[in-house]
């Protein structure tokens, strides 16, 4: 709301608005003199209809009639060109009233120092809402169902603002076009493409993260990454399941105790069943000394060697 307020104050949109309202009162002007030129024409012809009518022979009545008639009928267009030029030359509402070029310089120098008054320390809650008041009408507005919200401000006069505003939203997945954003990680991930660098190419793009408007974030590339299969545990995951520390699994893919080739995205996933879950137990407890988890899960007793 303050950044609309603030652009419809700008120096430019007043300086636009003074050559429309001049632009206005010339248009204005040209209609009053029509309306002028119309009017005087008009009771050029009725003056013309009566005294031809004095002039007849009342002994002439069907001629009389006729030029009774015309007089009647220039009469009557006089009146309508007198409610025209009314209409034209009546007074206009304040909102349209010309401002004196001395207050309209005040108006434009005070606008370009509005953004300064508003995000001063000094000036409080209760005059920002009073500057705002003396703009907007009422705001409409429309949360939606995703993270896009639309707002209607309504202001002082009648005049409609139709704005979409990006707010922030719990995951990837409620973003309106999440599911293109994820797609694309993933292309760009398997093409070895660096987190920061993919996300400045979905900015580019047009994509967001859900906790930031204005672009993607590389911590969002990084969970977009590793989103998989429910069937499946991520390494986090499986740490968690068996309390131990996540750096020890990756320790152990390094040094191929722990035998797993990583997905296109550099995740490690371990299937969420009990003898795989088994197998990295007995491996921190010692009981066995390598898992091969490449080619096909461990059997039932929990693991299998190389």
């Amino acid at each position: 709301m303050a950044d609309a307020f603030l652009t419809a104050l700008a120096p430019a949109e007043l300086d636009a608005l003074s050559r429309a309202r001049r632009a206005q009162q010339q248009v204005d002007a040209t209609l009053v003199r029509g309306a002028e030129r119309q009017l005087e024409r008009k009771r050029y012809a009725a003056a013309l209809a009566e005294r031809q009518f004095n002039r007849v022979d009342p002994d002439n009545r069907l001629v009389a009639g006729e030029l009774e008639r015309r007089w009647e009928a220039a009469l009557i267009e006089v009146r309508a060109a007198e409610e025209a030029l009314a209409q034209q030359t009546a007074p206009q509402p304040v909102a349209r009233m010309a401002v004196g070029k001395a207050l309209d310089g005040k108006v434009v120098a005070l606008a370009g120092r509005l953004p300064q008054i508003w995000a001063d320390a000094a000036t409080t809650d209760t005059q920002r809402k009073a500057l705002l008041r003396c703009l907007v009408e009422k705001v409409v507005l429309d949360r939606g169902e995703q993270d896009v919200a639309r707002v209607r401000i309504v202001w002082r006069g009648g005049a409609v603002s139709d704005l979409e505003v990006k707010r922030m939203v719990n995951s990837v997945a409620d973003l309106t076009r999440g599911t293109e954003m994820r797609d694309r990680v993933l292309e760009l991930a398997r093409a070895g493409t660096p987190d920061d660098k993919i996300a400045a190419i979905l900015t580019e793009e047009g994509h967001r993260s859900p906790t930031c408007a204005e672009k993607v974030l590389p911590m969002t590339v990084q969970r977009s990454r590793w989103i998989h299969d429910p069937s499946l545990l991520s390494a986090p995951e499986l740490a968690a399941r068996l309390n131990i520390p996540v750096n020890w699994l990756y320790v152990q893919i390094r040094q191929k105790r722990l035998l797993l080739d990583p997905q296109p995205t550099g995740a490690y996933l371990f299937r969420d069943i009990p003898s795989v879950i088994e197998a990295v137990r007995n491996l921190r407890n010692h009981t066995i000394s390598r898992i091969d988890l490449r080619i096909c899960q461990p059997h039932e007793e929990g693991h299998q060697h190389a």
